[in-house]
């Protein structure tokens, strides 16, 4: 080998520059970058320098194995970290759900919103047969729902109604359902309405409910006629209680004070329980409210035909007496006894059709005919209470329509059951008047405060 072959470099000095160029880039990238991607650029760049120079690097072909390699290092490596990443971010399962039921939503559908498995309805009425009450589902009806970690029904509940409540839990057995009853507050509340067609329409619009309408015309009944005496411009005030849940109204209660003004005529009545427990309405001076009968044994029904001695029967066709009051009614309408007694007939005699006979005591006794059915219980020789339902209007016997054939006898005579002056009922007991008046003095105060504030506001 000569000098001039020794000093002569092996490659041209433009390639040792760019090499050592590289290298440094290399270098520096390494520092700033200590990467995945990095570690796959430190085995790529190495073979493409060498690439450059033929006489030292080997085939394209022995190359590719090394950059697929390092091409899928690469690649996996950001995917491998891109998927726990997910893993990480995704929310956990939502324990709580509120579902509120919309129209045309079944039970069904609530538990496939909540995103409960189709099965687990299916466990839950198979497991529990009270569980069925919850297949009843109504439009604005709430589902408070709480699922396990594994998903399923962990707890369920629910408000039926205003005054019950569902509670549904998983247990080893499968799962316990429980209803709770929500007992109401009761307050007092004052109304006043004015007659113009009729009491129900009066009372409705005073904001009473069809209940207290009813007690409302039993409390006056024995002075009042509320089918023939009732006038426009008649009105009434009571004070009553009615039942809240949340402060929300959901009924109404008993009437505890009322006034009724009929004609021109003011009537008052007062609620007393006594130390037995028995309720009772009595005017402000502690006489009864109740009389011995009561003047119709029908509500707010037309009468047809009165008491006379001559009338033409419609059926047939001959003047004969009288002797009851026609009510006119739908079939069906409740009728109730007069008073207290005991029953003597409850079966068919003749014309009546349909009769009950109601003994009271040695002076008096009542009829009831043309019903389509008897009460439950009424048979010969049962005792009934007054206002008793003992049968129902009806067109049995010679009747051309439905309607109650009412008589009234004392001593066996009949009398006008319109114009009969009926007997009063016992007034207070001695022994229960001071506290009587305790009780309705401030009642009937209360009425008198309402009735002054409600009149100076309407003035306004």
């Amino acid at each position: 080998m000569t000098d001039k072959s020794r000093n002569t470099p092996l490659y041209p000095k433009s390639h040792l520059l760019a090499a050592s160029g590289i290298a440094a880039l290399l270098s520096l990238t390494l520092l700033v970058f200590p990467s995945s991607q990095v570690e796959a650029k430190k085995t790529l760049l190495p073979l493409e320098i060498e690439s450059s120079s033929s006489d030292v690097l080997a085939d394209k072909d022995d190359l590719q194995p090394s950059l697929v390699t390092s091409e899928r290092l690469a690649v996996e490596k950001p995917l491998e970290a891109q998927s726990t990443a997910t893993q990480a971010a995704k929310p956990a399962p939502q324990r709580e759900t509120h579902i509120t039921v919309a129209n045309g939503d079944t039970l069904s559908s609530v538990f496939a919103k909540a995103g409960l498995p189709d099965e687990t309805l299916h466990d839950l009425l198979a497991s529990n047969r009270d569980a069925r009450q919850l297949t009843n589902v109504k439009p604005g009806q709430i589902f408070h729902i709480t699922r396990n970690d594994q998903g399923g029904l962990e707890s369920l509940n629910s408000r039926l109604s205003s005054l019950e409540s569902v509670q549904v839990t998983r247990t080893a057995q499968g799962f316990s359902v429980k209803r709770d009853l929500i007992k109401p507050a009761t307050r007092q509340a004052y109304a006043r309405g004015v007659i113009d067609s009729s009491l129900f329409v009066a009372t409705k619009r005073a904001g009473l409910p069809h209940s207290q309408a009813m007690e409302l015309a039993s409390i006056f009944g024995y002075d009042i006629d509320f089918a023939l005496d009732l006038r426009d411009g008649d009105e009434f005030e009571v004070i009553y209680e009615e039942q809240v849940v949340d402060g929300k109204k959901i009924g109404g209660g008993s009437i505890l004070a009322a006034r009724f003004t009929n004609r021109g005529k003011t009537f008052s009545a007062v609620r007393y329980t006594d130390r037995q427990g028995n309720s009772t309405y009595y005017r402000a001076d502690g006489s009864s409210m109740r009389k011995a009968f009561i003047r119709t044994p029908i509500d707010f029904a037309r009468i047809s035909s009165r008491f006379t001695q001559a009338r033409r029967h419609p059926v047939l066709n001959k003047v004969r007496a009288h002797k009851g009051v026609d009510y006119a009614a739908p079939t069906g309408t409740p009728i109730k006894a007069a008073g207290d007694g005991r029953v003597q007939l409850a079966g068919r005699k003749g014309g009546y059709g349909n009769t009950v006979v109601i003994q009271h005591g040695q002076r008096y006794r009542t009829l009831y005919g043309h019903m389509h059915r008897f009460a439950k219980g009424i048979r010969n020789g049962s005792q009934v209470k007054q206002g008793q339902i003992i049968g129902y209007v009806g067109t049995s016997g010679l009747s051309t329509g439905p309607h109650l054939h009412y008589e009234f006898q004392v001593n066996g005579v009949h009398v006008d059951p319109l114009s009969q002056k009926l007997p009063m009922a016992d007034p207070i007991a001695g022994a229960e008047r001071k506290r009587f008046l305790q009780q309705s003095q401030p009642l009937l105060a209360r009425m008198d405060q309402e009735r002054s504030s409600l009149l100076a506001l309407n003035k306004r």
